[in-house]
């Protein structure tokens, strides 16, 4: 083979390294807040149904989610629980202002006793018990917004012997399945959800009585060119997602 040839051969192979994957298939690894968790399971089907994109999720609470993006955690996508977080990355640079509220979360008081919980979700809360379980505020919007909620039924001072938590809200509605707990305020989607052993009973607590539990959804800087975490943002604001979201008792405007 001639030098000529050799070089023509060289330049082509590295031609072929440098083709850029525009249309390639690629990964997002999404961050997602644990109240979400049973949504965003028929979320990924449906956008890898449609899409050449595969999605890898991980869940946890909303405040060691955030916490790791910090400490450099991976992360393409985050969907959190409230929409403060989301705006501090932004803020200082570790995620790009792309932010949008993908789901309104609602509250109810759950047990997993059929006969617990009447109309008069009020009356559940002011009868004899041991425990209330809700999600740590410290670590979960869901948490914050629970006790916000007592704080207005006038009722945060008398009930706080009885309360535990959860780390998260999947903690605390494990908390309430198995029994530790006989009352516990999760996210409206958790007492509703189908994959309860037991449905029990609930009461959607009134959302006048907390702040709206706004959703935000950020793309991390370091995914700025990630097709599959671009293609996810978008489908995310898409009717077809709106609806399954709204199926789980969320608010998607």
């Amino acid at each position: 083979m001639t030098i000529t040839r050799r070089i023509t051969h060289l330049f082509c192979a590295m031609a072929l390294v440098f083709v850029p994957k525009i249309g390639m298939a690629e990964t997002a690894f999404i961050a997602v807040a644990t109240n979400f968790s049973e949504v965003i399971d028929v979320l990924k089907a449906d956008f890898e149904a449609s899409s050449e994109h595969q999605l890898t999720i991980i869940t946890g609470s909303t405040g060691k989610l955030y916490a790791q993006i910090v400490n450099g955690a991976p992360f393409d996508v985050f969907m959190s629980a409230d929409q403060a977080r989301p705006e501090l990355l932004v803020q200082d640079g570790r995620a790009l202002d792309t932010r949008f509220t993908f789901a309104t979360g609602l509250l109810a008081l759950w047990s997993a006793d059929a006969d617990r919980i009447g109309e008069n979700g009020l009356q559940a809360l002011t009868e004899p018990y041991r425990h209330l379980a809700i999600a740590n505020p410290q670590l979960a919007p869901y948490g914050v917004a629970a006790k916000e909620a007592l704080n207005a039924l006038g009722l945060l001072e008398t009930l706080q012997s009885r309360i535990v938590m959860g780390e998260n809200v999947g903690q605390t509605h494990a908390l309430i399945a198995s029994g530790n707990a006989e009352l516990g305020i999760v996210a409206l989607a958790y007492a509703i959800s189908p994959r309860n052993v037991k449905a029990g009973s609930y009461w959607v607590i009134p959302p006048e009585l907390y702040a709206p539990i706004h959703q935000d959804a950020v793309l991390i800087r370091r995914a700025e060119n990630n097709a599959a975490a671009l293609a996810f943002m978008a489908y995310l604001q898409s009717e077809p997602a709106k609806e399954i979201i709204r199926t789980f008792g969320y608010e998607a405007e």
